[in-house]
């Protein structure tokens, strides 16, 4: 008697998908691209707050300050990379980083692409639309050169302190490394962004850029009681995070 054999691909047999992890890596590098991508284009606005006021310290202006259309969500992408960090490692972080580069990268080309199409004559807005999008090249790339050194520096040096500290002292790993990456990040943004924003003297761009870092730095300081509950919680939920503090995790 011979018996029938069921070939793979059998009807009968359930559909095959790929695994998908029940971590949030995923959801945590879509939010830290995001940000990225959404802030460098929102940074083709130059702004300026207290314009009816004049200050300065030495030779360096203090009003008004002057800063750029993505500085109320940029500070999102290092308190993300803060946490894929902390979780995941400098490994794991370098990957998202990396990502996020090829995103702004293929955003930036994408742009210069479709401002040197050809237009249709119904067409009204081509003068509107190059003043705007054709900066945003120039943005991006300037995003890119300070995106991935500053993302990588501040991943390195959280996971070097966490190297020493273990699970304590989580506060000053997120400080330290937003102070280092942030800096290095906000001074190569600012000194290729500048001129595409209208920046053009000396005193307005020091006050870009020591306005962009003690901000971002701000913000990271405020929003370091949420940054210790997100880690905390993907820590606790995060299948594949282990560590122990005092008999529980930290």
């Amino acid at each position: 008697m011979t018996e029938s054999v069921q070939s793979p691909s059998d009807a009968s047999d359930p559909a095959s998908f790929a695994h998908v992890s029940r971590g949030y890596y995923a959801t945590m590098v879509a939010l830290f691209t995001a940000t990225l991508l959404i802030s460098n284009i929102c940074a083709t606005k130059g702004v300026a707050f207290f314009v009816d006021q004049d200050a300065s310290v030495g030779p360096f202006q203090v009003l008004p300050i002057i800063t750029d259309g993505g500085f109320f969500l940029f500070p999102l992408a290092y308190v993300v990379g803060d946490v894929l960090s902390e979780v995941y490692g400098f490994k794991a972080t370098r990957r998202a980083i990396y990502i996020g580069f090829g995103s702004l990268l293929l955003a930036a080309l994408s742009f210069w692409a479709t401002q040197h199409l050809p237009s249709a004559d119904f067409y009204e807005n081509e003068g509107a639309f190059d003043a705007v999008v054709g900066v945003v090249p120039r943005l991006l790339i300037a995003g890119l050169a300070g995106y991935l050194v500053g993302q990588l520096l501040n991943s390195a040096v959280l996971v070097l302190i966490k190297e020493r500290t273990r699970e304590k002292h989580l506060w000053a790993r997120l400080i330290g490394s937003t102070v280092v990456g942030e800096f290095a990040d906000t001074l190569i943004f600012c000194s290729i962004a500048a001129g595409a924003i209208g920046i053009s003297t000396w005193s307005d761009f020091v006050n870009y850029v020591i306005v962009g870092f003690l901000w971002k730095t701000l913000v990271e300081i405020l929003v370091m009681p949420v940054t210790y509950r997100v880690i905390g919680f993907v820590k606790k939920r995060e299948p594949s995070y282990s560590p122990l503090v005092d008999g529980r995790l930290p």
